[in-house]
């Protein structure tokens, strides 16, 4: 803060005293299993490969900090390769040099990696087809031949280790591919819910057709079981095991239904065996089991694929370890219900127990029952609705996910009675809020909409049996000339008070005013705190009880200002071993909450580790 020419001295010392009198108390994080930038989880993993001896490799199509391919063993991080975004994460395989991936800049080619080195060694292309995205959807690598799935070519191709073309067959929209030691060539064809089988020169043979809703999405040939092991994305959400010599449908793994199912714990839960989207499967040499399952709510690239949640079981079943990266762009905000025990990101539910990890309670999205909810449209505009704000009203949940820098916010609410954890699809607000969007504790809405130059206020009027939260007619107020061009709302409904930020022509960004009003309802239009920001480029503002938390782009310090004052009474900064990751790039990437115990939880989204960093602060 800058202080006001006539009480420079006097807040100045102010400012000094109170800053160095303060500090947070600790610092962790959720949606990552490890806190620190050196062995954060890899974004996103879509496909996964498994040696003999237990390195697991990842592909993904993006990571910030350069685990494009990340690298595994016995649960914990060996390093990473293909910097941010080398692979496309459609598909991995490999073999005791090397693992082949699918690129991401020509999407129609394969990369091969030294696994010594963790180096590309050379591209080949393997596809013909025009365009870009999931052009290969599955490799496989036996005896010195890679095979791809290409389903831009709509063909089935064998290349030597070298990207020798081999031999090719037709099949129409080929998926996940295995290959077993007879020398079987398994092709998925998901939309179809077919698993096809060929023999190594194209001959097809047996046809797994199973049940109605099934989507066959990953493949492994077990060869010493002499089993096919089938990821179903459909209803079912598990793994189906079938004799890899005839397809017989011998038995299956992990719970039916999944995260879904209600028998075994509640609608939206994950878990030991609760699936969500089954897409790897591999084994090691001691029989232990892997099994990569994306969470649902898309990523900001294709839409649809979802966080790294990767699970490792002995060979009785048993969950021996999880890795998992569940949050990318994203932040979450706290259940006044629990104290901030609960986190609720656009798609996920963290609990947060002050001990790091991801803590996975939930996935909030149910495709089957909400095909239409917008975070799994790949059409979306918002890159991915991960950020999350939450209003706890008398027990009723409010939630309003939004993307990184958004224009549009999606509400959403809950009946746990009749689909537990899942989030119901609400209303939408658009048109475009260019200008600060709020949901209060109380649950009312404010919205500063485009080029409107005004404050539209809905208030909370109710809710319907179910659950659905009823808001008014929109009260509509200039925006103050003082603050223009408007950037931030924040409203406390205890004490009446507006927090309202602006003054930069950038609408992702923050100017350097900020304007605190007590009696905001009342009609009261006179500020009664200015607290100027002395650094450059802010992004996100929170406010929480007595305080408003600043986040800022290019800084990962977070800034706490008293809003009777307007004194800087502390700054927040990683601590305790914790990757705060570089900045806060994302106009909602800090939220703040008030505990009964006069704590304050802030939540910080890092980008860079993949994960959301907690501070819990208390003012000494």
């Amino acid at each position: 803060m800058r202080p006001s020419a006539t009480r420079g001295l006097l807040l100045w010392f102010l400012l000094l005293s109170s800053t160095a009198s303060h500090a947070q108390d600790s610092t962790s994080w959720v949606g990552n299993t490890y806190g620190d930038n050196a062995h954060h989880v890899g974004n996103g993993a879509r496909s996964i490969w498994v040696s003999p001896g237990g390195i697991v490799y990842t592909a993904s199509l993006w990571d910030e900090n350069g685990r494009n391919i990340g690298v595994y063993r016995d649960g914990a991080v060996l390093g990473g390769m293909g910097g941010t975004k080398e692979s496309q994460g459609s598909a991995i395989a490999g073999d005791s040099l090397w693992v082949f991936t699918a690129q991401q800049a020509k999407a129609n080619t394969v990369g091969r990696y030294n696994r010594a080195t963790m180096r590309r060694e050379m591209v080949f292309t393997a596809s013909a087809a025009a365009g870009s995205g999931d052009v290969i959807r599955g490799l496989a690598v036996l005896n010195g031949k890679v095979y791809v799935s290409d389903y831009g070519g709509n063909r089935v191709a064998i290349f030597t280790v070298d990207g020798i073309p081999v031999r090719e067959w037709p099949v129409r929209e080929p998926g996940a591919l295995a290959v077993d030691s007879a020398g079987f060539v398994w092709v998925a064809r998901e939309k179809d819910g077919m698993v096809l089988q060929f023999n190594t020169t194209g001959r097809a043979g047996a046809i797994i057709r199973m049940a109605p809703g099934s989507r066959p999405s990953a493949l492994y040939a077990d060869s010493r079981r002499g089993q096919l092991w089938v990821g179903d994305q459909g209803p079912d959400m598990n793994i189906k095991i079938y004799g890899s010599l005839d397809g017989k449908l011998i038995g299956s793994f992990g719970v039916t239904g999944g995260y879904l199912n209600e028998t075994r714990g509640l609608r939206g839960q994950t878990g030991d065996k609760r699936f969500t989207r089954v897409a790897g499967i591999g084994r090691d040499c001691r029989g232990r089991l892997y099994v990569l399952n994306n969470p649902w709510g898309g990523s900001w690239d294709l839409g649809r694929n979802g966080a790294t949640d990767l699970h490792c079981y002995d060979d009785r079943g048993g969950l021996l370890w999880t890795l998992q990266a569940l949050n990318f762009e994203g932040n979450a905000a706290a259940d006044a219900g629990t104290d901030g025990a609960d986190l609720y990101s656009g798609n996920m539910i963290y609990r947060f127990t002050g001990k790091g990890g991801a803590n996975y309670l939930a996935n909030t999205i149910d495709p089957f029952r909400y095909p239409q909810d917008a975070r799994i449209q790949p059409g979306d505009k918002g890159r991915g609705e991960h950020f999350g704000m939450l209003a706890n009203v008398h027990g009723h949940r409010i939630l309003v996910a939004c993307g990184q820098n958004p224009d549009v916010f999606y509400t959403y609410y809950f009946n746990p009675v009749t689909a537990g954890y899942i989030a119901i699809p609400g209303d939408t607000i658009h048109s475009p809020v260019r200008n600060g969007f709020q949901l209060d504790s109380a649950g009312d809405i404010w919205v500063g909409m485009g080029k409107q130059v005004v404050i539209k206020h809905y208030p909370l009027t109710g809710f319907l049996p179910d659950g659905k939260p009823l808001w008014g007619p929109a009260v509509v107020t200039p925006a103050p000339v003082t603050i223009a061009p408007l950037n931030r709302i924040g409203y406390l409904p205890a004490g009446d008070r507006m927090v309202l930020a602006g003054g930069n022509p950038d609408w992702t960004l923050i100017g350097n005013r900020i304007e605190v009003y007590r009696g905001w309802l009342a009609g009261n239009r006179i500020p009664n705190t200015v607290i100027t920001l002395t650094r450059a480029q802010a992004k996100s503002m929170a406010v929480a009880g007595d305080y408003v938390f600043i986040g800022y782009y290019a800084l990962p310090t977070i800034d706490i200002f008293d809003l009777d004052t307007g004194i800087l009474v502390d700054s927040l900064n990683a601590g305790e071993g914790v990757y705060a990751g570089n900045d806060v790039d994302s106009e909602y990437g800090v939220q703040a909450f008030h505990k009964s115990t006069g704590e304050y939880l802030v939540t910080k989204d890092d980008y860079n580790a993949a994960k959301v960093v907690v501070y819990t602060w208390k003012k000494k």
